[in-house]
């Protein structure tokens, strides 16, 4: 459900405007509505978003770290001073990795030539030889320089030849060969070099992840108040000046519920307020107001997009249908028992934030255990080849069941035949949503589909369960064809030429036609998911049989140990695998099958008051 809004209208003297707006802050319950006046000339909301997006890249520096043991926020005061040693840190790091770039530029040209002694070069030179080193492609290489000029190959390497030549001093010659310019200092004393700069940079980096450790929870309490700043200064700008700069006016959205505890506030304030119920037109923030159980699917609905002011809240139709469809991907009871223990664990480990996302695993395990028991499997074992009661396999919904002439499987159908409830559902959702909120003529389209879509299939139903004759329910889906149709290509809209609308009709009944058909034969992933992660299931199983099968003595042991190991390895991986698909696939089923059929588009602003952090 969705929190009933008011709209506020206040009225500030200039002069009181500030302290006011911390009074309201502190109250915490009204939406502010934005308008951003003169917020990009602002010197001051200019210097907090400065501040702010500067403390932003050094938490995002100090994240880079990878810091383990994080220490408590300490004073946000030393935000500066903690950017400037982060600055510093990070600028030696970058230098000494710059430096390594340079050693390790300098030994790749080196390492063709080997090591040698510069001092027995610099020998020969003074004795009055020249020593020069060339680099070519081993095709231009010509074997008559070794008699001109003394060549020596040294090395070859990728089709270039590495070669030094000897000739008098003062002997210039001209051959098809790069002149090498080779660095100041040995191959040795470079690798050397190397290793040092290697031991320097792991000791920067291990400084600065301690560094991180230390500081990353403080940058973070620091960001959080400068944001915080932000706020509070976009909130004073949004004020509209009135009455020769007398007066700001402000404007923002307060719940139901906390009405009256804004209205003490604002009378004891003695500010100028207006305070009315939101109408409809209103452009108001949406706040959930759900069960416990409709609460840990909000998030869901959010990832999507809150519903607008002509929505109605999702949630409590996506909770249900998402846990079953959630169970049915998964499909195996043993799993779900897995999510229960996993889920209770982990709450206890976790924050209080996270403690409620843990709510979720315990409830989908929940949801998974029953259904996979129903559906028969237990941790890949399928319960109907067990030996259990009668009386309980007869409850075990797997099998095999005959419709018009052919053998279908059970768990098969019964995916298609929730995808068409799913469906059903959303068309109903979006013709009672339109009649609400634009009124009965302009919906009459939409009631048109729904009798034909929806109407069929209950007529097409209770013919099949044999519930009405087939001679009734033949005349029944003639009158539902008949007056359905008048909305649909009549009556589409009052407001058009009925040609127009007949065209119209057509349209939306080739796109009606071609996407239900699609949409129904989606949900048949229910059942392939269920199915595929059972047989991965039954596959470690009989792999884990196999290795203690005939085997005696110590080779039983050594058998016993590799069968816990693939059970262990491999019903956790199809549990990981299984709970990815389980997730993706319902959340499609949603966002697509089911919003697009109900007409949801998640367009609508999430409630946020304006308080204290």
């Amino acid at each position: 459900m969705i929190t009933k809004m008011n709209k506020l209208t206040l009225l500030v003297y200039h002069k009181e405007y500030t302290d006011f707006l911390q009074r309201l802050r502190e109250v915490g319950v009204v939406h502010i509505v934005e308008k951003n006046q003169g917020a990009v000339e602002n010197p001051e909301l200019e210097r907090q978003l400065a501040l702010a997006a500067k403390y932003a890249r050094a938490i995002k520096t100090l994240e880079g770290a990878a810091p383990l043991n994080l220490a408590a926020a300490g004073d946000v005061a030393l935000a500066d001073n903690i950017v400037e040693r982060l600055d510093t840190l990070t600028a030696d790091i970058e230098r000494r990795k710059t430096e390594l770039q340079v050693i390790d530029k300098d030994i790749t040209a080196l390492e063709p030539w080997g090591e040698f002694n510069y001092h027995k070069i610099e020998a020969i030179e003074k004795a009055g030889y020249e020593i020069r080193f060339h680099v070519t492609a081993a095709k231009n290489y010509d074997p008559e320089w070794g008699r001109l000029y003394n060549s020596i190959v040294i090395a070859e390497r990728q089709g270039r030849l590495h070669f030094v030549t000897f000739t008098k001093r003062g002997v210039e010659f001209e051959i098809n060969a790069e002149n090498a310019k080779l660095p100041s200092s040995s191959l040795s004393a470079l690798i050397a070099e190397r290793e040092k700069a290697v031991q320097h940079i792991g000791s920067f980096e291990n400084e600065f992840r301690a560094f991180a450790e230390a500081n990353l929870n403080t940058m973070r309490a620091a960001h959080e108040k400068a944001m915080h700043d932000v706020e509070f200064t976009k909130v004073v700008l949004d004020g509209e000046k009135m009455s020769g700069d007398k007066l700001l006016m402000l404007e923002g959205w307060v719940p139901e519920e906390n009405v009256a505890e804004l209205k003490s506030m604002l009378d004891a304030s003695g500010a100028f307020y207006e305070l009315r119920p939101a109408k409809r037109g209103d452009d108001f923030p949406v706040k959930f107001k759900n069960n416990a159980f409709t609460r840990m699917y909000e998030v869901l609905t959010k990832m999507y997009g809150m519903p607008s002011n002509t929505d109605f809240d999702p949630t409590p139709i996506v909770a249900p249908f998402f846990s079953l469809f959630f169970a049915l991907c998964m499909g195996d009871a043993g799993y779900g028992l897995i999510l229960i223990l996993l889920g209770f664990v982990l709450k206890k480990k976790m924050s209080s934030d996270l403690a409620g996302m843990m709510n979720l695993v315990i409830t989908l395990g929940i949801f998974t255990t029953v259904i996979g028991a129903i559906m028969g499997t237990f941790f890949g074992i399928s319960l109907l080849g067990t030996d259990l009661p009668e009386s309980v396999k007869s409850f075990i919904f797997a099998g095999e069941v005959e419709l018009f002439g052919a053998v279908y499987d059970k768990q098969m159908i019964l995916a298609l035949a929730i995808g068409v409830i799913h469906i059903s559902l959303a068309m109903t959702v979006k013709a009672i949503n339109n009649t609400v909120f634009f009124g009965f003529k302009e919906s009459l389209s939409t009631w048109g589909w729904w009798l034909v879509v929806v109407g069929s299939a209950i007529v097409g139903t209770l013919s099949l369960l044999s519930i009405i004759p087939a001679d009734v329910s033949k005349w029944v889906m003639i009158a539902i064809g008949g007056i359905g149709a008048i909305g649909i290509y009549l009556l589409n809209d009052l407001h058009r030429n009925v040609f127009i609308n007949v065209g119209a009709g057509l349209w939306d009944t080739y796109n009606m036609a071609s996407g239900l058909l699609g949409d129904v034969l989606s949900y048949i992933r229910l059942f392939a998911l269920g199915l595929a992660g059972g047989m991965l299931g039954q596959t470690f199983n009989t792999l884990a049989l196999m290795v203690v099968e005939g085997q005696e003595g110590f080779g039983a042991v050594l058998g016993w140990i590799g069968f816990g190991l693939i059970i262990l390895f491999g019903h956790t991986l199809n549990i990981a695998m299984s709970c990815l698909s389980a997730f993706v696939h319902p959340l499609r089923l949603t966002f697509v099958e089911y919003f697009k059929n109900a007409g949801y588009e998640g367009k609508g602003v999430e409630y946020k008051p304006f308080k204290n952090k």
